[in-house]
This record gives structure tokens, sequence and C-alpha cells, in this order.
């Protein structure tokens, strides 16, 4: 199972970090707006499976992936395959019980999403995490081979985005609507204004609406993620990769050299790489130079992410190099 613009493991796409971000954080909310209405907005078992098109794949599928996994079937009322598949398909979302939602799309109403995700045959099996979308296969699978891929997309969405799935209640009406993103934050049109910055390669114009968000709430986790990525690209614009990854292995005590070496695999997705560069750093390292190189850890566990089981491991390996 690889993805288009998110790492399951390995490579840390940090536009995709970003987005899975906010897309966790706007979960967040629409689910704290529903218990403040009174309820979680369970669905009815018969919510798991739905038809989607081109019109609501937004709203259906994108903003509802901030939730609970969306796992796409890709399908055609002419395709002999997929009338295998589907059924297995439809059976499973609900005997999973709202860890994830079966999205289903004719490819002959809907060519642009097809188009999107570059099908070239079908059935195909997609899934949508947190925003990001992830190729799971194509043609019929056997059920078993079925069931691990689902268990380990799930498994991704609990531990790296924390979706917690949808509520559901046998006794709920069926059709009941889609939970609803909350109002927007204070900060929106901030961040909105850091993010397009970002994109446009105004690295100090991010920065800087990043900071401004933190000097009013210095815990905002989406303007934290978003300083730690663009301060990240900050560094390493303009940088000589080869110069540095050269200095780097010829001189293991230099400490500048390491620091930028691991800023420079982490942006090339070497997470493991990166830590484990700054922790033998550290070890090397006392006063000043060592501290240097904590704080630069510490900032790129920022980037990666609290949750991300690289990141607990290597706050271990730190302690014990501290300590």
């Amino acid at each position: 199972m690889q993805p288009r613009n998110m790492s399951m493991s390995g490579v840390v796409d940090l536009a995709a970090v970003k987005a899975a971000q906010e897309a966790k954080a706007k979960a967040e909310q629409a689910r704290a707006e529903a218990a403040r209405q009174g309820g979680v907005g369970a669905v009815s078992p018969a919510d798991l499976v739905i038809d989607v098109d081109e019109a609501g794949f937004e709203r259906e599928v994108v903003q509802r992936s901030a939730e609970v996994p969306v796992v796409i079937d890709f399908w055609a009322e002419w395709c002999q395959p997929c009338k295998q598949l589907s059924p297995v398909l439809e059976r499973l979302a609900v005997e999973y019980n709202g860890r994830f939602l079966l999205a289903k799309i004719d490819v002959d109403a809907n060519q642009m999403l097809m188009q999107q995700f570059g099908i070239q045959g079908i059935p195909a099996v997609f899934a949508v995490v947190a925003g990001q979308a992830l190729p799971l296969f194509q043609g019929v699978a056997a059920e078993t081979e079925i069931r691990q891929t689902l268990d380990q997309l799930i498994q991704v969405g609990e531990q790296r985005f924390g979706l917690t799935g949808l509520t559901v209640d046998p006794d709920a009406e069926p059709g009941a609507p889609a939970p609803q993103a909350a109002p927007a934050g204070p900060h929106e049109a901030v961040l909105n204004a850091a993010a397009q910055a970002l994109d446009a390669g105004d690295l100090g114009g991010a920065v800087q609406a990043y900071k401004n968000v933190l000097a009013e709430d210095p815990t905002h986790p989406e303007a934290r993620l978003g300083l730690a990525q663009a301060e990240l690209l900050q560094r390493v614009q303009g940088v000589d990769s080869q110069q540095v990854r050269k200095e780097a292995a010829e001189k293991p005590a230099d400490v500048q050299a390491q620091i930028t070496a691991a800023d420079l695999d982490l942006v090339g997705g070497h997470v493991e790489d990166a830590f484990g560069r700054l922790i033998e750093t550290v070890q090397r390292t006392a006063g000043d130079d060592r501290n240097a190189v904590r704080l630069r850890l510490l900032e790129l566990f920022e980037v990666v992410g609290s949750e991300d089981p690289r990141v607990t491991a290597a706050r271990r390996a730190l302690a014990r190099a501290l300590f």
C-alpha cells in the first residue's frame, strides 16, 4: 500500500503532514461542536456505504476523511470483477462497524474523478485518510488480503492522525447528515495567509504569520506545525546539499554540519537518519554544542508530529543519550 502524498513507512511529505494536521484539527473541532449540541452524530449501518459523485466528493470523502478513513470503490455496471469485489467491501464496511466508510464511485458517471486518481482499470480501490489519497489495490483480491489492508489502514488513521471512526447506532435513521466542520476559528484568516505564503515560496512571510498566531495562542497545533515546517524549509533554502553531506561525513565532530545535514535528511524523507544523526551528535558533544543539537532535534520532532512512532522512539533514545 503505497501513498500518493502521505507516507505510512518512511518518506515525510511536509505538505501532507501539514494537511493531515489541519484535517485532524478540523475533525476535533467538529466533534467538540457536536458534543456541545448534545451528541456525536451516530449513523445507521446503512450509512456506512455511500454512493459518491463529483459534486459530493469534497463533502462526502475529503471532509469526512478527517474523522474516519474513507475507502473508495471505483466500479462500473459492466465490470464483472466489480460485481465480485463490491459485495465483499460492502459487507466488511458493516462488519467493521464505523472504523471505515465505503464510498462507491461509478467511473462511467464520474470520468473526472477516474482521471484524477489515475485509474487504468477497474475495480480499483483507494483510500483517503485525513485528506490524503492512498492506492490500496486493483482487481479482485482475496478477503484475507482485503482485511489485512483495511486493518493497516485503520491503524495508520488511529496512530498517526487520531481518527476515531464513526459512531454506529443500529436504531439510527438512515440518511443522517454528515458531520459538518466547525465554524472557522479566530486565526483562520492568518493561517490561510500563512499557507498561501508557504505555497508561494514566501517562507519569511509564512514564518511571520505563524509566529503572529502563536503570539496570541502559544499552543495552537496548526501554527506550531506550520512554523516548524516553514523554518525547516527556510534553513535548507539555497544550501549546497552535496557540500553539506561531504562535510558531515568528513567531520563528524562538526556540530553545525551535522545539524544542517539532519535538516536535509528530513526534507528528503529520511526521518530515522535525521533523528539518528542528531542523537549520535548529542552523545559526542557537551555544553552549548549539545544543547544546540538537542533543540534542533526537538524542532524536527515538531515537523514530523508527536504521535509518530518514530518520534516516540527517538525521544527515548534522546533521553538515554542525555542521561
